[in-house]
């Protein structure tokens, strides 16, 4: 099965083109077409130059990059983002540093991944009551540490 799907892509001058790092990588990383330093507890909206179109029947979800978040407490404030499949602007990341130091990003450095998923549209039912299970209503650390 190949699990490859299509998805066409615009690029703005001085837009790094995805790619993935290794064969068995779930993400591409995506590249900032901006120099700019991050500030401690500071967010900034990053632009990609990026625009894309996914197909109906998936998402596109914007992620932290691992190597950031351990090595400068940088974080996505709202990971994953979702990149709908009628969505045609310019992805931008939301970045904020968790760190206790300045963070400086140059033009081209990768900000963060993006993977495409597959996903369903629910069909809301309305029903007067929903079935009993045994976790019931529990949430929040309720089935244990």
């Amino acid at each position: 099965m190949d699990p490859s799907i299509e998805v066409k892509i615009s690029l703005s001058d001085g837009a790094v083109l995805p790619r993935y790092q290794t064969p068995g990588a779930a993400g591409v990383d995506l590249c900032s077409t901006e120099a700019f330093i991050l500030h401690p507890t500071e967010r900034h909206l990053v632009s990609t130059g990026i625009r894309i179109a996914v197909p109906l029947g998936y998402e596109a979800q914007v992620r932290p990059r691992s190597g950031l978040a351990i090595n400068h407490g940088i974080a996505l404030v709202n990971s994953p983002g979702t990149i709908d499949s009628d969505y045609r602007g310019e992805i931008k990341v939301i970045m904020i540093n968790f760190g206790d130091s300045d963070v400086k990003f140059e033009k081209g450095d990768r900000i963060a991944q993006m993977v495409v998923c597959p996903i369903g549209q629910a069909s809301w039912q309305l029903v007067e009551s929903l079935d009993i299970t045994e976790r019931g209503s529990g949430g929040f650390g309720s089935t244990g540490v």
